[in-house]
C-alpha cells in the first residue's frame, strides 16, 4: 500500500480542547458529523486560532482518544504553554508509529480521507505491527499548491511470532 511509512517516534505531547463523541464507535456517519460540528464552532469562536498562537511548530492536531471509558476528540497542539480553554494534555508515546500521507482540499477532507485509508485499508495490510489503542491523529501540516497536506500518526506494535 502507498503513502504510509513507519517511524520511530520520541514522546510527545500535544495540549487539547475536545468533547467526548456520544455516537457509537461504529455510527462513522454520526462521529464525523460530531467531528464537523465541534471543528465547526472552535473555528468560529476564536478557539483554533488561540491554539495556533501558542503552538511550538505549524501542526495542528485533531486527535482521538478512548479516556475514562469515553471516545474523545481533541483540537490541539503541540505546546509549552496552555490557555484556560485547554481541557487534556495528550501524552503520546515513544515508539513505532504507522504514517500515512495525503492531501485535500480541506482540513475536514484531509482528516477523512486520512482516516479511511489508515484505519480502512493500512491496518489491516500489515503483517508485523497492530494498533492497540491510544491516542492517535491527524496532523495538518501546512498547504502545498492549494491542498492542504498531512499525516495520520498512529502508535503501533510490533506482533509477536507465534509459534
Amino acid at each position: 500500500m502507498e503513502n504510509y511509512t513507519l517511524e520511530n517516534k520520541n514522546q510527545f505531547t500535544v495540549v487539547g480542547v475536545g468533547i467526548e463523541l456520544k455516537s457509537p464507535y461504529t455510527d462513522f456517519a454520526g462521529i464525523a458529523k460530531e467531528k464537523q460540528t465541534f471543528d465547526e464552532e472552535s473555528q468560529a469562536n476564536g478557539l483554533i486560532d488561540k491554539l495556533r498562537k501558542i503552538a511550538n511548530n505549524d501542526f495542528f492536531f485533531t486527535v482521538n482518544e478512548a479516556y475514562d471509558n469515553k471516545m474523545m476528540y481533541y483540537l490541539g497542539v503541540e505546546s509549552d504553554e496552555s490557555i484556560p480553554e485547554v481541557t487534556r494534555v495528550i501524552q503520546f508515546p515513544e515508539g513505532m508509529y504507522v504514517i500515512v500521507s495525503g492531501e485535500a482540499t480541506s482540513p475536514e477532507e484531509l482528516r477523512q480521507t486520512l482516516t479511511g485509508m489508515a484505519f480502512g485499508q493500512v491496518l489491516g495490510q500489515m503483517n508485523d505491527y497492530h494498533y492497540v489503542g491510544g491516542p492517535n491523529a491527524v496532523v495538518e501540516m501546512g498547504q502545498k499548491n492549494g491542498k492542504f497536506t498531512g499525516e495520520m500518526w498512529i502508535p503501533v506494535i510490533k506482533k509477536e511470532k507465534s509459534e
